[in-house]
């Protein structure tokens, strides 16, 4: 790891595990600064010298604070709050258990009690050739080439990847939030803004080294869940290696409103497949106003994965993709509530 500078920001911290922020906190943001909360993939890479920081902010909330988790016209996350803290909020967990359970297949149980919020929908890919300096990355080195093209490729993406990234999105929690229409806080040195959590991420095109919309030193604060009373119909289906401590090879993220076994309205979002949080619009529509039986469910996710490109590896996940949306939207429209 190398030399860098080290500061503890305790009134930032303080204001993001209580929703509220003061002069004095937004005076601690630092646009050249790395931030530091739950560290467990900033440490990492660092260690392995793929991220290199100067200056590391510590924003982590003291022992004493407890980051709000509040009803807001929906609910409200803090950024700060961990992601086992979050999983077991009786409010998350009954309204929106979709997001709950894809905190709880996410990583270990100790990573869930150290991990924020808002560093898991930043974690980056976990593509071999991104994570090994040895070897040329367009998102690690712009410009350097991308040797997963043509590589290893079985755990990289099939869905939004371009000629220059094929790298795949890791995390769970996001496909629950982007499948809700969630929306994302954030706090900058100019202001703070609030937007659609879909805009967060960028997609590779010819930047994979830009991945999100955030400018220098903006930081996020927190995550809004829209109120949606049928979002009790909603799961998270993850098809991993083993049951624990794997990322997935395919996930979906559904949530139904389903009335008389009509579609009214089908949120899906895929993890795995996907170069950033996918939302599969096309398969929602496929859905819309239909009867929800096996045919249509399979008619949806031919849909979702219609765009695929696949190399020699990952050629299984399409299907794997597939199959995995079928079982979750049955499963979804079999759930009491």
């Amino acid at each position: 790891m190398r030399p860098f500078a080290y500061e503890r920001a305790a009134e930032l911290a303080a204001a993001l595990a209580t929703g509220t922020v003061s002069p004095a906190a937004l005076q601690q943001l630092r646009p050249d600064a790395q931030y530091l909360a739950g560290g467990t993939t900033l440490l990492d890479l660092m260690k392995i010298d793929v991220m290199r920081p100067d200056r590391v902010l510590d924003i982590r909330p003291g022992p004493a604070a407890q980051p709000v988790i509040r009803a807001e016209g929906g609910l409200w996350l803090s950024a700060v709050a961990s992601m086992a803290q979050a999983a077991e909020h009786p409010a998350l967990r009954r309204d929106y258990p979709v997001v709950a359970e894809s905190l709880q297949q996410a990583a270990s149980a100790q990573l869930r009690n150290m991990a924020t919020l808002g560093g898991n929908v930043l974690q980056r890919t976990r593509c071999p050739y991104f994570r090994d300096t040895a070897f040329p990355c367009n998102k690690r080195e712009p410009g350097s080439g991308c040797a997963a093209i043509g590589g290893v490729t079985r755990l990289l993406a099939v869905l939004g990847v371009s000629e220059h990234c094929i790298a795949s999105y890791p995390g769970d929690f996001a496909q629950a939030l982007i499948a809700l229409d969630a929306e994302v806080e954030t706090l900058a040195p100019d202001g703070s803004r609030r937007f659609p959590f879909a805009d967060l991420h960028r997609p590779p095109g010819g930047t994979p080294h830009v991945e999100t919309t955030l400018q220098p030193g903006e930081l996020i604060t927190g995550f809004r869940l829209p109120s949606l009373p049928w979002a009790r119909r909603s799961l998270y289906l993850k098809v991993r290696d083993r049951e624990s401590y794997a990322f997935a090879l395919a996930s979906a993220a559904v949530a139904l409103d389903l009335r008389d076994g009509v579609v009214h309205a089908a949120r899906i979002g895929l993890g795995g497949v996907a170069a950033v949080p996918w939302r599969a619009h096309e398969a929602e529509s496929v859905l819309q106003g239909q009867k929800l039986t096996e045919t249509r469910a399979v008619q949806a996710a031919e849909a979702a994965f219609a765009g695929a490109v696949t190399q020699e590896d990952n050629a299984f996940k399409p299907e794997l993709g597939r199959r995995t949306l079928v079982r979750a939207l049955l499963q979804a429209a079999a759930m009491e509530i």
